[in-house]
């Protein structure tokens, strides 16, 4: 008896030795920062994989070295929560620890994408394709989907004009849709109650006010001048007077499929079409463009200023501001005259 029981004494210190060198090792292997070749290859862990179907992609790739103890601290550890489905980039040097950390905060890998001030529907389009985003078709049908907006402007006949300028974070698995149904929601944070108030106090509609604020992102360069640029147009509305605005052809040659980057032909500011206010009086059907905060506040709270022509002086993107007509062709004769002396230099 006192011989099995040494026996097995020294069985037991066997086992619990082995389990103890066993435990230490796992827990290296778990602690100890690996290096791979894989830091810039996207890792992709689809929705409702397994810890082991995981686990073993990541050792396929080389992220891990060994798999049996990250499945043992998965199985022993749920409460630390699932491991989240997305694509990942995973620096080297890595521990395994951190591995499974990442995987369950959902530190997935994002791109981002910038919508400047005074981008057309059109421009977004071509942002998003060249982005990979999605298809050409889909981008455009996304623009088009106007139920995003349809409860604070009836009248649109696009998402132009909502797409808020901003830079916009996004994974690969959020498609058109997603991301053009984020920059609606910017927009959305920027139309607080106050410029609600204020839109009701001038007696216009949530449409006429982005389609003027479009209108002066377009034409207005020096943030200064915005709200002279809104005085302007606002002024020939209440006069009757056409706005002439030059973008505005220009978004109906877009929207015809006839725009040539030629601002000078005369077949662009005789198109017919609601949007060319050469041709219409008014303001056009809608906005031509995202306009940003700046140009948004200036449709809003536009100048105490009775002019009503402007043209470019030609220098950093500044205007001369006209309340004559005679005044209006002298400064666009001065403009002329620097144009011609600019290029003969």
């Amino acid at each position: 008896m006192k011989r099995l029981f040494k026996i097995l004494t020294l069985l037991v210190l066997i086992l619990v030795a082995i389990g103890a060198a066993t435990f230490f090792w796992g827990y290296q292997q778990l602690n100890k920062a690996y290096s791979h070749n894989g830091q810039s290859d996207l890792i992709t862990i689809e929705p409702g994989m397994g810890k082991r179907a995981i686990v073993d992609r990541l050792v396929e790739r080389g992220i891990i070295t060994e798999r049996w103890p990250v499945l043992v601290y998965l199985s022993l550890r749920p409460q630390e929560g699932n491991l989240q489905a997305g694509d990942y980039l995973f620096p080297s040097p890595i521990t395994p620890l951190e591995v499974i950390a990442k995987l369950r905060q959902g530190l997935v890998f994002t791109q981002q994408i910038t919508i400047p001030e005074g981008y057309d529907k059109f421009d977004v389009v071509e942002t998003l394709v060249s982005a990979q985003v999605d298809s050409r078709e889909a981008i455009e049908k996304a623009i088009g989907d106007t139920s995003l907006i349809s409860d604070l402007d009836p009248k649109a006949r696009s998402l132009e004009g909502y797409l808020f300028p901003d830079t916009y974070t996004y994974t690969r698995q959020q498609k058109a849709p997603q991301i053009i149904a984020a920059m609606v929601k910017r927009f959305r944070q920027m139309f607080t109650e106050e410029r609600q108030k204020r839109i009701t106090e001038l007696g216009l509609t949530l449409h006429e006010v982005i389609t003027m604020a479009s209108l002066v992102e377009k034409e207005a360069k020096a943030d200064e001048e915005r709200v002279l640029v809104a005085a302007v147009f606002y002024n020939r509305l209440k006069k009757g007077m056409r706005m002439d605005c030059d973008p505005t052809f220009v978004y109906a040659a877009k929207l015809a499929g006839e725009w040539d980057n030629q601002i000078n032909n005369p077949v662009h500011r005789k198109r017919e079409s609601v949007y060319n206010t050469y041709y219409i009086a008014g303001l056009p059907a809608g906005p031509i463009a995202s306009p940003g905060l700046k140009s948004l506040e200036a449709a809003l709270y536009p100048a105490q200023a009775d002019y009503l022509y402007f043209v470019a002086t030609g220098t950093n993107g500044h205007h001369n501001f006209s309340r004559t007509e005679s005044e209006h062709l002298a400064a666009v004769a001065a403009y002329r005259r620097n144009k011609k002396q600019q290029q003969s230099q």
